[in-house]
């Protein structure tokens, strides 16, 4: 099965630094807000199950503190928000915002396999102190470890003519 082309189609120069951050922050803000209403949905299903009182009791003897099914289900959900819009277009609403794009070296959309690749690098990434990152700003090609990794790569798209 071949891979749906993105459009525009266009032989696009790669993304800087600069760009890549910004569409990083952009994104960060949206994820916040989708972590903190999944966070609250989630309280609202433990006290559903377990009470209030008892949910209550069960934080303040900090047995709650290091929650496994918490902290999965958040980095599931932030993994989803990436992997359908990098599979999807292309581009996270920071990405549109920014007038960048990820995709193959041919111009088709990422596969699923692809966007897990970049997401758990791009982590690995940012535990090294955004080494990953840098990286952009010394590969001829402006690649970061991500985009290595997972053979795609990031272009800045032409603005829109109205």
């Amino acid at each position: 099965m071949s891979k749906p082309l993105l459009t525009p189609q266009g032989d696009f120069p790669p993304v800087g630094l600069g760009r890549r951050l910004a569409a990083v922050f952009y994104d960060f803000l949206l994820c916040t807000a989708l972590l903190i209403v999944t966070g609250g949905v989630y309280k609202m299903i433990q006290i559903a199950i377990v009470g209030e009182e008892r949910l209550r009791q069960l934080s303040d003897a900090g047995a709650l503190d290091q929650d496994p099914l918490f902290a999965t289900l958040m980095l599931f959900v932030l993994f989803g928000f990436f992997a359908k819009f990098w599979t999807h277009g292309g581009q996270t609403l920071g990405m549109q915002v920014w007038g960048v794009r990820v995709q193959n070296a041919d111009g088709s959309a990422i596969s699923l396999w692809q966007a897990l690749l970049r997401f758990v690098v791009s982590i690995a990434s940012w535990l090294c102190l955004g080494l990953g990152f840098i990286w952009s700003l010394f590969d001829k090609r402006k690649r970061s470890w991500h985009d290595m990794y997972s053979e795609t790569q990031l272009v800045r798209l032409p603005k829109r003519k109205k």
